[in-house]
Order: structure tokens, then C-alpha cells, then sequence
């Protein structure tokens, strides 16, 4: 069982993915705003931290970047997935200067998306 953090402001993503890895029999903590995931991040041990990257208060990476006051930079790469529907190059290039992985939204397979959330894939 993991401890897993989803910050997303698309509820129904949220409610899904939140149903989808309990069923699988993980711990798992929602949030839609990026101030509040800063707050949970710090207080919290989570196992994975899923981060939408267009957040209505904060982006994602501003998530990241604060997120970094309590990890190394291999433990970011290993705790954070950054999810979003914008795979421009630039996202691409930030995204690998915080090591993490990129979920794309849709999720074109659904197994293969569980898989990397819960460090498996």
C-alpha cells in the first residue's frame, strides 16, 4: 500500500483516479489547489505525488519547485508525476530538470497510467 497525493482541479479526474487506486489498495489524499498540496507535501509522507500541471491557484511546477525544500533531486524524480494535456517541448525540458515522469491527460491506457502512478511502470 502507498500513500499517494493527486492535485487536481478537474474533479471528476480526481474522484477517478482517487476510486481507481483505492480499489488497488492505496492511501489516497486529493487536493485541487497547489497551496494546500505545498502544505500537505510538507506535513505529509507520501509515496507518489501526482501533480496536474495547469492548477487554478498555482501551476504544478510552482508545486515543484517548493516541494524541493524537502526532497533531493533523485527523491523528486521518484515521489512526483507531473500530469497534463500540454507535452510541448518546453514542458518536456522542465519536467526533466525536476526528474520526473510526464502523465499525459487523456490517458490513452488507463492500465499503463496506474502502473507508472503507482511506481511500477
Amino acid at each position: 500500500m502507498k500513500k499517494i497525493l493527486i492535485v487536481e482541479d478537474e474533479v471528476l479526474i480526481a474522484q477517478s483516479l482517487r476510486k481507481l487506486l483505492e480499489k488497488r489498495g492505496h492511501k489516497v489524499q486529493t487536493t485541487e489547489s497547489g497551496h494546500e498540496a505545498i502544505g500537505l507535501i510538507a506535513q505529509g509522507d507520501f509515496d507518489r505525488i501526482v501533480c496536474d500541471l495547469m492548477l487554478q491557484d498555482i501551476s504544478g511546477f510552482d508545486v515543484l519547485e517548493e516541494s524541493r525544500r524537502h526532497f533531493r533531486p533523485e527523491e523528486m524524480g521518484q515521489k512526483f508525476i507531473i500530469m497534463t494535456a500540454y507535452n510541448s517541448p518546453q514542458v518536456l525540458e522542465k519536467a526533466r530538470e525536476y526528474n520526473c515522469e510526464i502523465l499525459n491527460k487523456p490517458f490513452e491506457n488507463l492500465q499503463q497510467a496506474m502502473s507508472k502512478i503507482e511506481g511500477e511502470g
